[in-house]
């Protein structure tokens, strides 16, 4: 690191709320996005969403609700600021999951544009949360703490977790509709993997 540049000062607390609810959006944008071509990804949210469709339960709800027993290991590894900031990120995500259902009715996405897409902008909302030590919990708690610990990029962990959610979604989803969310969840990790690094955010 050049001798001019030193570590990021900690954030206001407006600071803190402004970039947790624009990364927020962002990560339900894409999943709007990706629901409206009947597409999966991985972690909780993925999770969510094939719980969603063979249900019928709304996704903010399932969403919500599985994300909840994530909250004591959020605590226990990075205490009570990180676990409230990841408990407000997948409030607003599935709240606006469903609001934006009416508000942006998206008749018809080729899946392909919906995958790219989903990755991009769940990605860099996702890489917006973590920055400001917040998640959308479940998958991505544990990948952060085993980047903590371990120096295991949190990318790479939510990663090995899709492949294994994907191998169960094949038996639950038509194949091409898998193989299309795939494209989105790989797209979304390597977008984690090759931008978080903390020693990247700094100030001059």
């Amino acid at each position: 690191m050049d001798a001019d540049l030193k570590p990021a000062a900690h954030y206001t607390r407006f600071e803190d709320v402004q970039g947790l609810l624009i990364a927020s959006v962002q990560s339900a944008l894409g999943l709007h996005l990706l629901r409206a071509a009947g597409l999966i990804t991985g972690g909780t949210a993925g999770l969510a969403l094939i719980l969603s469709y063979v249900s019928g339960i709304s996704f903010g709800l399932v969403f919500f609700v599985i994300n909840i027993p994530f909250y004591g290991f959020a605590y226990k590894a990075r205490g009570a600021m990180f676990c409230l900031k990841s408990l407000g990120s997948v409030t607003v995500v599935s709240l606006l999951a469903e609001a934006l259902k009416p508000l942006m009715h998206v008749d018809q996405i080729h899946p392909a544009a919906a995958a790219v897409l989903f990755g991009i902008s769940t990605g860099v909302g996702l890489l917006g949360l973590f920055r400001h030590s917040g998640s959308l919990g479940g998958v991505s708690i544990m990948a952060l703490i085993l980047q903590d610990k371990f120096g295991f990029k949190a990318g790479w962990t939510q990663t090995i977790h899709d492949l294994v959610l994907f191998a169960v979604a094949l038996w639950l989803l038509p194949f091409d509709k898998v193989m299309w969310s795939l494209l989105g969840a790989v797209i979304l990790n390597l977008v984690i993997a090759f931008n978080h690094r903390r020693d990247w955010y700094i100030v001059t």
